[in-house]
């Protein structure tokens, strides 16, 4: 994976959250906050947490005494996430890499990553570093998202960045964020790393924004796309974002739009 695929700096965390969150990102952190909630863990450990979209809504579901580390690998992102975020005692935030945890053994009930796998290098050694800090009958849950088809807001910005450049394509959202759905590898990687027991889920929901110059500033400035763009055109980030507006009005309208987003919700255990 490239250097820059984890690139979420600059003004990234902050575009990110304004724009990227609400349009595909809140309503699975809503499913994945309800599913931890419902185990009642009494300790919780999140892995790339992003700026924080999952912590916002679990962390008012969880008993008075849990205990909540939010963990990512991306400082910037991290303090964007612990800045949004209200004083909470049983909040702890640990700038961590998911595939080298600094967690003693058994020490949580579940570890939970929310659009984060997709990001990670090796896969399998993520997963058994979230099954060795796991619990006994502890639970881990993560989600990626589905094929680029089945996510109709980043497909057609998608496919405008790549009619741009038709000699030099980019490749991040079909390789990276999207580039993870196979639920035979999923299950490969989870048996690889010592889970025997794992469910996979299609869950889709409805991507939401307020304007169609939203969404394409999400999507085009708001996530590493950013860098793949500037590679190719140093000066030409606005101008591909006035494109990618245009063809979401093209396809969703001129006012507030919605699209079809899809993922993959997966539910594992030793």
């Amino acid at each position: 994976m490239a250097e820059r695929d984890t690139q979420f700096t600059g003004p990234v965390p902050e575009i990110y959250d304004r724009f990227m969150v609400p349009l595909i990102f809140h309503p699975y952190a809503e499913d994945m906050a309800a599913r931890v909630a419902a185990l009642r863990p009494g300790s919780v450990l999140e892995t790339a947490a992003g700026s924080g979209a999952v912590t916002r809504v679990l962390a008012p579901l969880l008993a008075k005494e849990a205990r909540y580390v939010v963990s990512d690998l991306n400082p910037p992102m991290l303090e964007r996430a612990r800045a949004m975020q209200p004083p909470d005692a049983r909040l702890e935030w640990s700038v961590v890499d998911a595939q080298r945890l600094n967690f003693p053994d058994e020490s949580f009930d579940v570890v939970l990553c929310q659009f984060g796998v997709m990001f990670l290098p090796h896969r399998p050694k993520a997963y058994a570093e979230a099954l060795r800090v796991m619990k006994p009958g502890g639970t881990f849950l993560f989600n990626a998202w589905d094929h680029l088809a089945h996510n109709e807001v980043t497909a057609t910005v998608w496919e405008t960045i790549l009619a741009s450049y038709p000699d030099n394509p980019p490749d991040f959202f079909p390789r990276v964020p999207h580039g993870y759905h196979d639920e035979a590898l999923i299950r490969a990687d989870l048996a690889e790393a010592g889970f025997s027991s794992v469910t996979v889920e299609t869950v889709t929901r409805q991507s939401v924004a307020p304007s169609a110059r939203a969404a394409a500033v999400a999507l085009c400035t708001g996530t590493p796309m950013r860098m793949e763009i500037l590679a190719r055109s140093p000066d030409g980030l606005d101008a591909m974002t006035d494109r990618a507006e245009a063809a979401l009005q093209l396809r969703f309208g001129t006012g507030p739009i919605a699209g079809r987003i899809q993922a993959l919700v997966v539910t594992a255990r030793a």
